[in-house]
């Protein structure tokens, strides 16, 4: 019993350093059995931690190994790699952060985890980097080369001309890496983490400096399996869901007291199902409103396309002092988006435009005079007439409502700080990252 108190004094000094800020990074190495899986967990795993944890695929982490489960009785699999390994757990749980094909390959992305993060003694924060990417550079010109796209360009993704509304499906990737430094590489935290691919994860240099970049996938992305029937058949575009929140909180506190948080959003809430609030929607959303309220360090919060719901509470600027926001041109904020608020706010308001509109009326009139088969027919055509124009005026609410909750009114209360075009998007955001380095 004396060893398993040693275990858990070096487990208290985990926890009490990793709360204090402390980071502590893991590679994995062979198989974990029993208490070493809850030293990386307490040093990797939870929200407050910073450091991250790789694994190869001779790595697995086990509570009790396979050949202790098969003589206890217990559920086991065909081997450790099958109870704990990377491909079929934990990377897609996501309590490994990262994969390597090698030990030696492990320590290259521990390294280039420590380009993004590693803090001079004596100094505050990772040190800005060399780049020879322009500041003003303009990312417009950059390829979208994402098959079946309507877009070949990250400029015509935001243009008046091409995505008015601001609704046709894009790759936030592709957006991310246009912003990023040209000569420096990305990291991508979390890759494989399943059910969470709504929300992107990078590790990035801006204008040389050190950036956690966060993006809200804008395509829908395919489930896997068979989704539940109180849930949606598909990870919908600009919405986050109950892993990909989690994700987003995990790695919002991660950066915190360490290097700027930059987020791309095109974000239109959280998904409301339940089977998202029956998997902990609630919990997760709220983990990203108290990471933003204890972010240490410059917020600098994009909307590139729409930004509604929830997710305006939780990353309010209201939430911290130290948050910047900017919107691109022709983007669109509001606690509810124009179609929503048209059906179900304002309905009364839609039905009553539709009751009264000449088309329906005349019809109705020659209704309540016919008879007979006419009067079937007139009916028939009046179930058909009523249908189109309701449509009609859903379409005119909702455009109205849009004008009114515009992106500039967002900025005239000071929701939003400045909008900007797309050929600003890099300058600007690297000006309010050294304006919060300043502080």
């Amino acid at each position: 019993t004396e060893n398993m108190d040693w275990v858990a004094a070096a487990l208290k000094r985990i926890v009490t350093f990793t709360q204090a800020g402390g980071e502590i990074n893991v590679v994995v190495s062979g198989i974990n059995v029993g208490a070493q899986p809850y030293w990386n967990a307490e040093a990797t795993m939870l929200m407050h931690t910073k450091g991250i944890l790789v694994m190869t695929p001779d790595s697995a982490m086990v509570l009790t190994g396979k050949q202790a489960l098969d003589f206890s009785g217990g559920v086991s699999a065909e081997d450790n790699f099958g109870i704990g390994g990377y491909d079929r757990v934990m990377g897609p749980n996501g309590q490994a952060q990262y994969w390597a094909p090698t030990i030696p390959a492990a320590r290259d992305v521990l390294m280039a985890h420590y380009d993004h993060t590693y803090v001079v003694p004596g100094e505050t924060s990772p040190r800005q980097a060399h780049t020879t990417d322009p500041v003003d550079r303009d990312v417009s010109p950059f390829p979208h080369a994402i098959a079946g796209s309507d877009f070949t360009t990250v400029g015509e993704i935001f243009s008046s001309e091409y995505n008015p509304d601001r609704k046709k499906p894009f790759d936030i990737r592709t957006v991310m890496r246009a912003l990023a430094d040209q000569d420096h590489p990305v990291l991508e935290r979390w890759a494989g983490m399943a059910d969470a691919e709504t929300s992107a994860v990078q590790d990035a240099h801006i204008g040389g400096w050190p950036v956690c970049l966060i993006g809200i996938e804008s395509r829908s992305v395919p489930r896997r399996g068979f989704p539940p029937t109180d849930g949606p058949d598909t990870y919908t575009a600009g919405t986050l869901f109950p892993r990909s929140s989690k994700k987003t909180a995990r790695a919002i506190n991660a950066a915190s007291g360490n290097r700027p948080l930059v987020v791309l959003a095109n974000l239109s809430g959280f998904d409301g199902s339940p089977e998202s609030l029956r998997k902990l929607q609630l919990e997760y959303g709220a983990e990203i409103g108290r990471a933003i309220v204890n972010f240490d360090g410059p917020i600098v919060f994009c909307v590139i396309s729409r930004y509604h719901g929830g997710a305006f509470v939780v990353f309010s600027k209201a939430l911290n002092p130290n948050m910047t926001v900017l919107a691109l041109e022709g983007s669109f904020a509001s606690v509810l988006g124009g179609a929503p608020a048209a059906a179900v706010v304002f309905s009364g308001e839609v039905n009553n435009r539709t009751a009264t509109d000449p088309r329906v009326t005349e019809l109705q009139t020659r209704v309540a005079a016919a008879s007979g088969a006419e009067r079937a027919a007139l009916n028939a055509r009046l179930a058909e007439v009523q249908s189109a124009v309701r449509a009609e005026k859903l379409g005119e609410v909702a455009a109205e409502f849009d004008r009114v909750h515009s992106i500039q009114r967002a900025v005239e209360v000071g929701s939003v700080d400045a909008i900007i075009s797309v050929a600003e998007m890099r300058p600007r955001i690297i000006k309010a990252i050294e304006h919060g380095m300043k502080r």
